[in-house]
């Protein structure tokens, strides 16, 4: 797993707040810096890719650990 600068454990919550809790984590942070997201939400891996798209904020890894989804997004 790469490297990351905040953890956001979104585990347990349903889409949308996988998101929105993201979103507001990456308002705090500077250009540049990497966001890592564990979610247990089977539909957060379309909804960060596309999240991604919409916020030109990319999404550098998508993938699953233990059976929770875990992504890592770079603040553009």
């Amino acid at each position: 797993m790469a490297e990351f600068d905040r953890e956001l454990d979104a585990s347990g919550l349903n889409c949308p707040l996988p998101i929105l809790r993201a979103r507001k984590a990456l308002a705090d942070m500077d250009r540049g810096q990497v966001l890592k997201i564990i979610s247990t939400d089977q539909g957060s891996v379309k909804d960060f890719e596309a999240f991604s798209k919409q916020t030109n904020n990319p999404l550098l890894s998508s993938g699953e650990e233990g059976g929770k989804f875990v992504f890592l997004l770079q603040k553009s």
